[in-house]
């Protein structure tokens, strides 16, 4: 037999409550006086209307000028689909204007594939795009350079020819010759760096569409798989690259930027979902940015369908860069 219990009517109001609140669903987390938390507001990636990759970036005349792969891989398809390159400007590294696209493969009659990373640099009033692309009679990558007096294009061939071909490199595979990267020194010599699974180097005539000399061999980078990216900060060159499979960037300092190149350790995580990862490093408005790709626009972003995201760099006193840290609330408005 179940003994009735009996409450006293302020127990009674306490016990109703509480079942109550029992009864009511889940409430979201609250901060300080009950206000909800806010989502953070997710500044990466910067460009969420298409997919965007291999960025490269650089300052000019108070503006930053974006440049990138443009991935159209069909939701779910695991391959390359990229035919042409795209190109933004900023003057705050947050509000992005886009431009039209202004350089396809088709602008190279002698590509026939595969619009991959790039670098534009600026020399004389006019700039220089180096590209890797396939080659349409030698087998294998190569890189072409293109020309145009204004940042946003359009571009054209400089050459009529590629500037690298895969029978100018010794390697087993057809695809080391890729991922172009510039730099002019303070001496006015303009330097190219290359490669898959080989770092290559040689320097530029001041025509910026001629080889200056022999290709070198950078052989003190562990683990080198592709992407280099050159600059330079308070009187040291930095070397950064895509470092193992899937990649993470690490990099090497140098006083010279023939090397050598002493090896510092990993800057940069594996990229979320992508097996590949591309960096661009700059200097804007005292502040300096690492930018880079990963795959984390919903819901098929991934290794084929990649997105650009920026966030801060720092250094150490020595010199040396602290390793990046990769967030979804990306940068302040530069000011």
């Amino acid at each position: 037999m179940t003994k009735q219990l009996s409450f006293l009517p302020a127990t009674r109001s306490l016990l109703a409550g509480m079942l109550l609140l029992a009864a009511a669903p889940a409430l979201a987390p609250t901060t300080a006086l009950g206000q909800a938390a806010p989502e953070p507001v997710a500044g990466n990636p910067i460009i969420k209307d298409k997919y965007t990759a291999d960025p490269a970036a650089f300052v000019h005349k108070g503006t930053v000028y974006l440049y990138a792969g443009h991935d159209e891989a069909p939701a779910r398809q695991e391959r390359y689909v990229m035919n042409e390159w795209l190109c933004y400007s900023s003057q705050d590294m947050v509000n992005w204007k886009e431009h039209p696209s202004p350089l396809n493969v088709k602008a190279f009659a002698w590509a026939k594939a595969d619009a991959w990373a790039s670098q534009v640099i600026e020399r004389n009033g006019k700039f220089y795009w180096y590209v890797a692309v396939e080659h349409g009679t030698i087998p294998g990558k190569s890189i072409g350079v293109a020309v145009s007096d204004s940042p946003t294009g359009p571009f054209k061939d400089a050459r009529g020819s590629a500037i690298i071909t895969n029978n100018m490199t010794d390697s087993p595979i057809s695809w080391d010759d890729i991922d172009p990267t510039v730099f002019i020194d303070d001496k006015g010599q303009a330097y190219l760096y290359w490669g898959n699974t080989n770092c290559y180097w040689a320097k530029l005539k001041p025509n910026m569409t001629e080889l200056d000399g022999p290709i070198n061999k950078v052989t003190t980078l562990p683990k080198f798989t592709e992407a280099p990216w050159v600059h330079k900060h308070n009187g040291w060159y930095y070397l950064s690259y895509a470092y193992q499979f899937p990649e993470k960037i690490a990099y090497a300092m140098s006083r010279s930027i023939e090397g050598p190149w002493e090896f510092k350790g990993i800057l940069n995580e594996v990229a979320g979902n992508s097996n590949t990862n591309h960096q661009s490093i700059i200097d804007f408005k005292g502040q300096s940015y690492f930018i880079y790709h990963n795959g984390s626009i919903p819901t098929d972003g991934g290794s084929f369908r990649r997105s650009v995201c920026i966030d801060y760099l720092y250094y150490n006193k020595d010199g040396t860069m602290k390793r990046v840290a990769m967030t979804t609330e990306g940068i302040k408005a530069a000011k």
